[in-house]
């Protein structure tokens, strides 16, 4: 009950607002108006009230109301927001160097997407402000150039945020625990073959699952002295 405006009842899609005996049915989703105290819709008694009150109107779920469209003010704050927090996460990639978006390994990785992340509530939560994004964005650069800069001076923080590569495939044989360990198929060491321009496992000397995800994939003929294995050739018998 709604003191002094009547009955409001709300169904799936329908607002039926009863006032002075006069049941009103605003179809909301067809022609929704919102103008100071006021709704204003397709109604099915065009000679009933011209107006609901606001109270009527605010029991409308907002998500509703704002399927479509809410504000222009909400549209002015997407670009204005967009641009200066697009600008400040550039020159913050800027001063930290190329190291901070490059995919050597999977915490690169999870930097990577946590930018996209944070960009993306910036653009379209209200409740954060700028400047708390850019905070976040500037923190997530700050653990990125923290976490490289000990993990190069530290054997153990370099084993902790890192994955050691793993060979899946020796001298055209598919290596079938190293396999089971690291959750690979044959059918997927084939097709990495495959895109490298190879038909045969037989002319592959070495196929190893990368620390950032990646197969890479090394043929007999241009294997040379295979000082790019380093310990991964210590166990070629």
């Amino acid at each position: 009950m709604l003191s002094g405006m009547g009955d409001a009842s709300l169904t799936l899609g329908k607002l039926e607002y009863a006032d002075a005996g006069v049941t009103i049915r605003v179809h909301w989703w067809i022609e929704p108006l919102y103008r100071g105290d006021a709704l204003a819709g397709q109604a099915d008694d065009i000679g009933a009230a011209q107006a609901l009150p606001s109270a009527v109107f605010q029991s409308i779920p907002r998500q509703e109301r704002r399927m479509f469209f809410d504000s222009w003010s909400d549209i002015v704050r997407v670009f204005l927001v967009g641009v200066l927090a697009y600008a400040g996460l550039v020159f913050l990639l800027r001063i930290s160097g190329n190291r901070t978006l490059s995919k050597m390994n999977s915490f690169d990785l999870v930097v990577t997407v946590a930018f996209g992340s944070t960009l993306s509530s910036i653009l379209i939560s209200k409740d954060v402000s700028l400047l708390e994004g850019l905070a976040a964005l500037a923190l997530l650069v700050l653990l990125q150039l923290v976490i490289t800069w000990t993990s190069v001076r530290s054997r153990f923080v370099s084993k902790a945020v890192k994955t050691a590569p793993t060979v899946v495939l020796r001298d055209g044989q598919l290596l079938h625990d190293a396999l089971k360990r690291v959750r690979i198929t044959e059918d997927e060491v084939r097709s990495a073959v495959r895109q490298h321009g190879h038909g045969s496992l037989a002319a592959i000397d070495l196929a190893v699952l990368e620390t950032d995800g990646s197969l890479s994939v090394i043929a007999a003929d241009k294997a040379g002295d295979r000082s790019a294995y380093g310990k991964l050739g210590e166990s070629r018998s």
